[in-house]
């Protein structure tokens, strides 16, 4: 466990093995500790780093809502991995966390070594889909303001989740969890590096993400989890290992 200050905000994250680097982001309402089985499977042979993101788990919530963004989450990245002293890694992540690692390489390339993305989607190219996904993150965000840490539901990796602060959820839906514009989709087409897509065969509302993914980005190697939902890696770790597993051997050392 550590903690690493960047600019007045404290973001939590965690460590664990030896070898090449695997950086984990999980989705909006989870937290690190939804990779407990992933860091166990994978220490011996790899340096698993997992942490929060603002808002959630055991990271500062900043009073000022502008803290909370895309750019700034890209930056929590890249200062993680200085602090490990990791040039480039392996990055992933789960839904929101899936959709920054894709924004991450886009802006970090030379950081991305490869890329697995998890019951995820890559944005939208019709703003009329964009806007229907941001209307959806304003309303968790107001259910987050008049509820408070009652809204966040019983998903299997939200529950594996601590969370301090309610109105850091609420202005992380606001200024993460909705999205600006098209660069992260219109990226796919041009990802010349190893990509991973897995997702759960029950997880409906990101199938149609898998298949666009899983066809546009070049070589993508792709796992359908059965019998998962949103959290494939919670709902079947043995089955989400195993595509993790077969992924990363065809990595090489």
């Amino acid at each position: 466990m550590a903690t690493l200050n960047r600019n007045g905000v404290n973001l939590y994250y965690e460590v664990e093995g030896e070898g090449p680097a695997i950086l984990l982001t999980h989705g909006f309402g989870a937290s690190s500790s939804m990779w407990r089985g992933q860091m166990d499977a994978f220490r011996d042979r790899y340096r698993i780093i997992a942490w929060d993101m603002r808002g959630h788990g055991n990271t500062d919530s900043p009073e000022d809502s502008a803290e909370y963004s895309e750019p700034a989450t890209l930056a929590d990245i890249a200062a993680i991995l200085d602090a490990c002293e990791v040039e480039s890694a392996i990055v992933g992540g789960l839904s929101l966390g899936g959709y920054m690692s894709l924004a991450f390489n886009l802006a970090h390339p030379e950081r991305t070594r490869a890329l697995m993305l998890f019951d995820t989607g890559p944005g939208y190219n019709n703003p009329k889909g964009r806007e229907g996904w941001n209307q959806f993150a304003i309303r968790r965000a107001e259910a987050f303001e008049t509820q408070g840490l009652a809204s966040l539901g019983d998903s299997a990796e939200v529950k594996a989740a601590r969370h301090r602060s309610a109105e850091g959820l609420a202005k992380a839906a606001r200024g993460m969890l909705t999205q600006r514009d098209a660069s992260v989709i219109q990226s796919l087409t041009s990802i010349h590096k190893p990509t991973l897509v897995v997702t759960g065969a029950d997880d409906k509302n990101f199938l149609a993400a898998h298949s666009y993914m899983s066809e546009n980005i070049p070589g993508a190697m792709s796992f359908m989890i059965d019998d998962a939902g949103h959290a494939a890696n919670i709902d079947q770790p043995e089955a989400f290992n195993a595509a993790v597993e077969a992924f990363l051997a065809s990595l090489g050392g």
